[in-house]
């Protein structure tokens, strides 16, 4: 029998030692409990749900933390003097106390998931019934904040000892509720360091195709969670392994036996480069840098398009060009920001840049090193030297010369403007950016250094005026 056939006895599981001690986990703890408190004295029950009660199993400090309760949304508004309708339809009602917002949810149960996402039905109903209809057993676990007692309907407490993802109740009936579920199995897993249990992940294997329904905007932030997470290899593998990255980018799965000369890439084909390269993402506050993490997963991506073989070995011409082309393509399918995907491609198209920094002239350098966003084109290198042969000598180089070079060589000020160039005859144009950039090459060649050199360099290469056209 599945576990949507068959009902398991509630477990009323031992209190959780210090959780009602006051400042024990900080002001968000506090006021959380304040809240489920004041809806208790006013007669309704109020549990702590989810990701909240599962951390704290764990001995992690949640970060937020949500709140379930036989109280109405109305009755929820009325308790609290600052609230915020979000879905009342739903029975969720958000409540601001001291700055943080925490979601009051009455117990509902749901039905008729038409879209593959949102219910056409909901009923208010019991603690049991509101977490039966949850996703994941270990999200599904109810404490009582004065006592830290746990109620577990569905085996949640243990499932987290035994570190696995598991439905509640039919994994089948759960992914054609919400198909985004599929890729949140995979996030947890991937974040926990936990397993999907097998009739869980063989549900995900047959819904993949249905992933493609979900919004482009869900599908990205679920996949930006999971690269940005602190476990972006192990999501990554899990995504191969549920057949849900040859769904959602194919292009990427097929990096997988695309074999690389050995002498550059010992660690073997591309796949395996990019895996050891999220595998290092450093981590950040709140996660890796999204951009760097998309521009890692996505590098390398032409590699499969454009791999070649002769007399001489295995070759990738254009790989960067087309790897561009590519990325640009997922990312407008995922509906990224104009920004981001911007910065995405830029770090993808001078990947490669660093293999000629030591033979680059010095304006040539001096440009490179004051790219947009330079320090995550380094940090790329860097994961990709590291990903790969280990040699750390071009990205050392790079370091040193941003050491030795002052934010004026850098950035010199300008000897020449446009308007000194009408004041020398010439007649705006085109060739005034031509012009401009080959005196700051001079400059920050060293070659000019006043704006009289500036001026004498003009008139030598361009022979004065640009005569006014008819």
């Amino acid at each position: 029998m599945t576990g949507s056939q068959t009902r398991k006895p509630c477990r009323q599981g031992p209190s959780l030692p210090g959780t009602a001690v006051p400042g024990a986990g900080g002001p968000a703890m506090d006021a959380a409990a304040a809240i489920a408190g004041r809806l208790r004295r006013a007669g309704h029950e109020a549990f702590w749900v989810g990701g909240c009660v599962r951390d704290l199993l764990r001995g992690v400090t949640p970060d937020d933390y949500d709140i379930v309760t036989s109280a109405r949304p109305d009755e929820v508004q009325t308790l609290f003097s600052r609230t915020v309708a979000v879905g009342a339809r739903f029975g969720v009602i958000l409540v601001i106390e001291e700055g943080r917002t925490y979601e009051v949810a009455t117990f509902r149960t749901e039905d008729g998931y038409d879209d593959g996402r949102r219910p056409s039905r909901v009923a208010f109903a019991t603690a049991e019934e509101d977490v039966r209809r949850r996703d994941f057993t270990v999200n599904g676990l109810l404490m009582d904040p004065e006592t830290g007692r746990i109620i577990d309907h569905v085996d949640g407490r243990r499932d987290i000892e035994r570190r696995i993802i598991r439905a509640i109740g039919d994994p089948e009936l759960r992914f054609a509720e919400d198909r985004l579920r599929m890729l949140r199995a995979i996030r947890f897993a991937a974040a926990l360091n936990f397993t999907i249990e097998e009739e869980t992940l063989a549900a995900v294997r047959r819904h993949a195709p249905a992933i493609r329904r979900v919004s482009a905007e869900r599908i990205r932030e679920e996949l930006s969670r999971i690269l940005a997470g602190g476990k972006a290899r192990r999501g990554v593998e899990l995504l191969s392994e549920s057949a849900l990255l040859a769904e959602l980018l194919p292009e990427v799965a097929a990096l997988r036996g695309i074999d690389q000369p050995p002498v550059f890439h010992p660690e073997g084909d591309v796949w395996e480069h990019t895996l050891r390269m999220l595998a290092i993402l450093p981590p950040q506050a709140g996660g890796a840098d999204l951009r760097l993490a998309w521009a890692v997963l996505l590098h390398d991506v032409g590699k499969a398009a454009t791999r070649s073989e002769d007399a001489d070995g295995v070759h990738f011409y254009g790989h960067v060009r087309r790897g561009e082309e590519i990325a640009a393509a997922i990312l407008r399918r995922l509906r990224f920001s104009r920004e981001d995907a911007e910065t995405v491609l830029a770090l993808i198209r001078e990947h490669m840049l660093f293999m000629n920094v030591r033979n680059m002239r010095p304006n040539r350098l001096k440009r490179f090193l004051r790219t947009p966003d330079f320090p995550l084109h380094l940090e790329l290198h860097r994961l990709d030297c590291l990903g790969s042969h280990r040699m750390l000598d071009h990205y050392e180089f790079c370091l040193q010369k941003l050491k030795e070079f002052s934010a004026e060589e850098l950035r010199p000020p300008r000897l020449l403007t446009g308007r000194d160039l009408i004041g020398m005859g010439f007649v705006p144009g085109p060739v005034f950016k031509e012009i401009l950039r080959a005196v700051e090459d001079a400059q920050l060649g060293g070659e000019i250094a006043t704006a009289d050199e500036a001026r004498s360099l003009v008139r030598n290469r361009w022979g004065g005026a640009v005569p006014q056209r008819a």
